[in-house]
């Protein structure tokens, strides 16, 4: 068979529908915006002189490397004598080696190696920058200290613990030879289903503003002229600029569609503190502002950064984001540079980016002054960082990661964070000498409370050893309850022998990063925690849910069922901060109090409309700045447990989205050696390697599955529990091969052309004539042996009047 008469999407039509016209309403204008000015001594005469040497120093082709940063999964420190880049990234999924369990001497010596290589180059040899996501702790290394994420500091409201966090996680990057953390996050999330919610400190640009000075003093110290950083600093990068946060229906990369009054008032957040502390960069959104790419608007980018609010510093681009421009493609886009961006993160496709950009350079497309005023500012960026000056003296001291002083500090952090939503009958303090049982597969699972940015980029597939030195929710409250003379027994299930004096149930949601905790709702739909909670309090037992999140779900009927809630967020690696507030001390009064109070409102329903104070129509469940303590009691009534979601709201299948298989589908790899079922979204291959899978980038960072298939009869299976389905409707899939592509369900097979780009091929159910096409069980994909296909969407849906594939 063959797929002509197949509804077929290419990925450049679809660009092309998609795009926006530019507007006015996505045209800044600067005299509306209040000033801001970086530090004297980021531009100061030492400084100035030092950088105008450099750039009479340089070639063209030397200029145009420092424009240029790669991500280390895909350069190695031999292409420096090449390619004269200017820096380097370690992605959310990339490690030295490809070892997302590599230590803090495996770090060190990457970074070594790339700064010898740059070296070792003839010419100016300017230093390398190297940078990294250490968003909550230098997370990517094993045995870091894992602070909470940012939604839980915003509810602690104290800029002196933001900025000591800061310094002790600049402390950990530079000892393994880090220079630059993208930190810190100043976004505004003003939706809650967008999946980077936990990454903004609050609803309220006020605790941003509040925190943005404290957090670029903690990472980078003060600047000074001519002069590196103090030793134990890190270069930071305020991000996402701007209005990340608003675009609409919490859309990650999307567009907010907001007044140019509300992106001052509100998207501008801490970034006017963040430049007058010294931020050394700033990182422009992936998103769009009113139909236009934030990547290439000039009016944002240079008239207003540039002008009143006056950052002298180097402004990068997000992974790949220059590709999403119109005329832009990963390997080209002068108009990034034309509109104001200093250097383009280009984490797979920089040499080709960089020969383009060298060619356009070369033929005045993009003009020496701009080239010489982008490569002026990373330069300054980078003598104040202190690339040019010996090893920071801290380099290889890695007693500091992960140091009792930084446990002790995050531990303080998790105390800070937690709200108290409800305690009915003074469950909680825990009492002294209390028989107390401790359920949930949570509680004993560190990853699970550290959330995404751990390790890995999604932080899923972590088990307790990735966190030596960590201290699981289970294993602080067995030591504090023991402390007191009395006994904790951990139990997942929540099944006991003799009756507990109190449950604790930790439960939530599991890791997550950008668009993968993307959401329709707010509701937390798991129902195992639910019937816990409602067994335990049939029993008579009272109960204290511990409910980690990275943002407010509607959790009613949760709420309802327990005796107290406490709202914990990802808490991070110092699990026993739970326990020092939840747990009494030998005398019977509380240890500490509960002092975090909520920094995003809580909805009154799962499908509520945003919910964000000040705004028109809030009426939340719990409001912004809500918290019960010890000493200020209030009861909470019994809630409304109907979502308010439709009655049809049940979505159409999807069984490969957002770069995950959906659950309950999986994956499964299969050749003559036999299957192997793929749980974690990196790569595996079946058993003797006849199919292999890697994650690649589609329409976002690694939003793709590529195939490779080296052996005859090897296929990839997506399959899940026998699903009723209307068999009008028809199957989806985004995808390219380079040579055809079998797609079956059951015994049915239709077959899908060579696609060299990106296409979307429909298929309706009723063409798989051999199938029954009211019942899904598995969908599988095969290709001849050699051959590769990626896939970035799968599943069903209406799409009209639509042929079979003809035979």
């Amino acid at each position: 068979m063959r797929s002509r008469s197949a509804l077929v999407l290419t990925a450049s039509l679809i660009a092309l529908m998609a795009s926006p016209a530019l507007s006015q309403d996505a045209v800044a204008h600067p005299d509306r915006w209040p000033t801001s000015h970086s530090p004297a001594a980021l531009t100061g005469p030492v400084t100035e002189a030092r950088v105008r040497d450099l750039l009479a120093a340089m070639t063209l082709e030397e200029k145009v490397g420092q424009l240029i940063q790669a991500d280390i999964g895909s350069i190695k420190p031999e292409d420096l004598g090449t390619y004269p880049i200017g820096s380097i990234l370690a992605g959310g999924s990339s490690s030295p080696n490809g070892d997302e369990r590599s230590g803090p001497q495996a770090w060190l010596d990457l970074s070594r190696a790339f700064r010898e290589a740059a070296a070792a180059r003839p010419g100016a040899r300017v230093p390398l920058l190297f940078g990294v996501d250490a968003v909550h702790g230098h997370a990517n290394i094993v045995g870091a200290t894992i602070f909470p994420h940012n939604i839980g500091l915003g509810a602690a409201r104290d800029p002196e613990l933001v900025g000591a966090i800061a310094r002790a996680t600049a402390e950990e990057v530079a000892a393994t030879g880090v220079d630059w953390t993208f930190a810190p996050t100043l976004a505004v999330p003003r939706d809650d289903r967008w999946g980077r919610t936990y990454e903004g400190f609050s609803e309220d640009p006020a605790i941003a503003r509040d925190y943005a000075a404290a957090l670029v003093h903690g990472l980078q110290g003060d600047l000074r002229d001519g002069h590196g950083l103090a030793p134990g600093h890190v270069m930071g990068s305020a991000k996402h600029f701007l209005a990340d946060g608003g675009t609409t229906d919490g859309r990650d990369r999307g567009d907010a569609a907001v007044s140019e009054e509300d992106l001052i008032d509100v998207h501008l957040s801490g970034y006017r503190e963040a430049i007058d502390a010294g931020v050394l960069s700033i990182m422009v959104s992936f998103s769009s502002w009113n139909g236009a790419k934030h990547t290439g608007n000039r009016s944002l980018l240079t008239d207003v950064l540039r002008g009143p609010l006056g950052f002298e510093g180097l402004l990068i681009g997000d992974w790949d984001a220059h590709a999403a421009l119109p005329g832009c493609r990963s390997d080209s886009c002068p108009d990034a540079i034309k509109a104001g961006l200093d250097m383009f993160m280009a984490p797979n496709a920089w040499k080709a980016l960089y020969d383009n950009t060298l060619a356009q350079a070369r033929s005045g497309e993009i003009s020496a002054a701009r080239l010489d005023e982008a490569v002026a500012r990373i330069l300054r960026a980078k003598i104040a960082a202190g690339v040019f000056d010996p090893a920071d003296p801290i380099e290889g001291r890695f007693e500091v990661i992960g140091s009792p002083d930084h446990r002790a500090l995050a531990r303080r952090a998790v105390r800070q964070s937690l709200v108290l939503l409800k305690n009915e009958n003074a469950t909680l303090p825990i009492r002294p000498g209390a028989r107390v049982l401790v359920v949930g597969e949570a509680a004993d699972d560190i990853g699970m409370a550290a959330g995404g940015w751990t390790i890995g980029w999604q932080g899923v597939g972590n088990t307790n050893a990735d966190f030596p030195g960590g201290t699981s929710i289970w294993a602080g409250l067995r030591d504090a309850v023991a402390e007191t003379g009395g006994e904790a027994i951990l139990s997942p299930d929540g099944v006991y022998e003799t009756k507990p004096d109190v449950a604790v149930v930790v439960f939530g949601e599991t890791p997550y990063a950008e668009f993968y905790g993307d959401q329709e709702t707010l509701d937390f739909s798991p129902s195992g925690p639910l019937e816990t909670l409602r067994r335990l309090k049939a029993a008579g037992v009272p109960t204290v849910a511990v409910f980690l999140s990275g943002r407010p779900l509607w959790t009613n009927p949760e709420i309802n069922a327990a005796d107290a809630f406490v709202a914990a967020w990802l808490p991070g690696s110092e699990g026993a901060g739970i326990a020092d507030v939840l747990v009494a001390g030998a005398d019977g009064a509380p240890r500490h109090e509960f002092t975090g109070t909520l920094s995003f409102s809580w909805p009154r329903s799962a499908a509520q409309p945003p919910q964000n104070v000040g705004a028109p129509g809030y009426d939340p469940q719990f409001a912004f700045g809500y918290g019960l303590t010890y000493a200020r009691h209030g009861s909470v009534a019994r809630l409304s447990e109907q979502p308010g979601l439709p009655d049809d709201a049940t979505p159409l299948p999807r069984f490969f989205a957002s770069g995950r298989f959906v659950a309950p589908w999986s994956l499964t790899l299969r050749d003559g050696g036999g299957n192997v079922r793929v749980e974690s979204p990196g790569g595996a291959s079946s058993p003797s390697g006849g199919v292999v899978m890697a994650p690649i980038d589609g329409l976002a960072q690694e939003s793709a599955r590529r195939f490779r298939f080296t052996t005859a009869g090897a296929s990839a299976a997506v399959g899940g529990p026998p699903t009723a389905v209307d068999p009008t409707l028809a199957l989806s899939l985004r995808y390219r091969a380079d040579a055809p592509v079998a797609l079956s369900i059951g015994r049915a097979t239709v077959t899908l052309d060579r696609a060299i780009d990106w296409t979307t091929a429909v298929v309706p159910l009723g063409c798989f004539r051999e199938a029954d096409p009211a019942r899904i069980s598995q969908i599988q994909i095969a290709a001849p042996a050699g051959s590769e296909v990626a896939i970035e969407d799968l599943g069903l849906g209406t799409f009209g009047m639509v042929a079979c594939p003809a035979l």
